[in-house]
């Protein structure tokens, strides 16, 4: 596997991710920021929890068409729409469904901005990943 993840003594741990990833792979993926559109283009969900859930399947789907999958996952961003610290039980909701239905455990590294707004008015949060390949 190219990617190693882990929480350097002197940083804080963080449950829902890791604070490092040290990648030893060769080719790299970027998959462009996924929102809750199915594949017809049709807005799944209408609460963050949902949307989170679809966003993270839309970069399962990307990533196995690059040959990679979560484990390869050397950095998340994620962009949420009038993010507030209350949101974080729906966020999380929204991860575990989607890490679940995936059969995935890793947590890599993530950046969580708060944003005005996304493409389209319905769109509550945007996730995307880079991924290392061996």
């Amino acid at each position: 596997m190219a990617i190693t993840l882990m929480n350097p003594s002197g940083l804080v741990e963080v449950g829902a991710y890791h604070q490092v990833s040290i990648a030893s792979g060769s080719k790299l993926v970027f998959v462009a920021g996924q929102v809750a559109w199915d594949a017809d283009g049709v807005a799944v969900g209408s609460d963050l929890a949902a949307q989170v859930e679809q966003c993270y399947l839309n970069v399962g789907t990307a990533l196995a068409a690059a040959g990679a999958s979560f484990d390869d996952v050397a950095k998340l961003n994620v962009h949420v729409v009038d993010w507030t610290p209350d949101k974080m039980p729906q966020l999380m909701e929204g991860i575990t469904r989607a890490a679940t239905k995936l059969g995935v455990t890793a947590a890599p590294p993530a950046t969580l901005l708060g944003v005005a707004a996304l493409d389209v008015p319905e769109h509550l949060v945007e996730i995307e990943a880079t991924a290392v390949l061996d």
